[in-house]
């Protein structure tokens, strides 16, 4: 309980002095050293979980997180390491067991060329821009505290390689990404999925408020425990984002010439803006999972709230109810963006 403590008294004292700050820093925009084209920021999390049938509590600081960027000319930069599930206390029916890492991970690093305003070129390790949710990596700044099971079920969450994507703008927005990816990850105790290729091609469509998004691609696997190492993956996508509302999906499958690992997974999600300080959510997931010669399948509702007093802080709540009773949650968070 001290460090959740600790953390609410740091994002309290954050908004509290917001007012006070220089005028050439902005919360959330991290800080900038001197004139030159470098900026420091971070980010914290902190949640409670509590399962219902279970009695399993847990008390978890997930983030902290510590961010380098910057651009100059064509050229800008990222550079993010991150503390992941720093300290977790799990608590049930009188036994208690408290973990902690402090194994600092490379979660981003990459160098962007911007050619021209069409062509965008990336080199190092990024989020895959695949779908919509896995290009918001910052907890503080998605929907709800928990993130939906597709986006770690169906594909790599980052690549380490090359992501050249190009970019048509008129009437309607059409973009186009091909990533390349053929070594080891920086890091890879840092992503959802152990590989040494990722091959994928995106197409994005957007018309105004709409967006219609199209992700394929094919990875092999480190995993040892695994034959068939190769796998292929198809997801597609689609956002409506306007003032007052945002109504986002996703669907996707993942198998390899044998059979379907993951037949379906996916969500439909609407959020609604009643101020921008007040977002209440709901958002139904459904999946089946083979692996392991395991059938496993779920659908679930997520009704979740989020209060931000200011952008770059949130506060958080959301149940979950699963067709199986005995998975039904409640999770609380706070997140901060410097």
């Amino acid at each position: 309980m001290k460090i959740l403590f600790i953390m609410i008294l740091l994002f309290s004292s954050i908004w509290a002095t917001e007012d006070e700050q220089s005028s050439d820093y902005v919360l959330g925009e991290g800080l900038q050293v001197g004139d030159i084209p470098l900026y420091i920021g971070g980010y914290l999390s902190a949640d409670y979980t509590n399962v219902e049938d279970s009695d399993f509590h847990q008390l978890r600081a997930d983030e902290i997180a510590f961010l380098v960027y910057g651009s100059a000319d064509k050229f800008s930069y990222m550079a993010e390491l991150e503390f992941k599930e720093f300290y977790i206390k799990q608590w049930t029916q009188g036994d208690t067991n408290t973990q902690k890492n402090t194994q600092l991970h490379i979660e981003r690093l990459y160098l962007d060329y911007n050619y021209n305003e069409n062509f965008v070129f990336r080199a190092g390790k990024f989020n895959s821009p695949i779908g919509y949710w896995n290009m918001i990596p910052i907890n503080v700044l998605r929907d709800t505290s928990s993130n939906p099971l597709v986006s770690s079920m169906i594909y790599p969450k980052y690549t380490t390689g090359l992501d050249l994507s190009f970019t048509s703008y008129s009437d309607n927005e059409i973009r186009v990404d091909v990533l390349l990816q053929n070594n080891k990850d920086f890091d890879d105790e840092y992503n959802n999925l152990k590989v040494n290729k990722h091959y994928a091609l995106g197409l994005e469509y957007t018309n105004n408020d709409l967006s219609v998004k199209y992700n394929g691609g094919y990875f092999h696997t480190r995993d040892p425990l695994v034959v068939d190492k190769n796998f292929y993956y198809s997801l597609i996508s689609l956002k409506y984002d306007t003032d007052n509302y945002k109504i986002m999906g996703e669907l996707g499958t993942q198998f390899n010439k044998n059979h379907s690992l993951v037949p379906y997974s996916g969500y439909i999600e609407g959020l609604y803006r009643i101020t921008p300080k007040h977002l209440p959510t709901i958002r139904f997931e459904t999946y089946e999972s083979q692996q392991l010669k395991q059938t496993q399948k779920d659908s679930f509702l997520v009704l979740g709230y989020t209060y931000r007093p200011v952008y770059p802080v949130a506060f958080k709540a959301e149940y979950q109810m699963h067709q199986e009773d005995a998975q039904n949650r409640t999770l609380l968070s706070i997140s901060a963006l410097f």
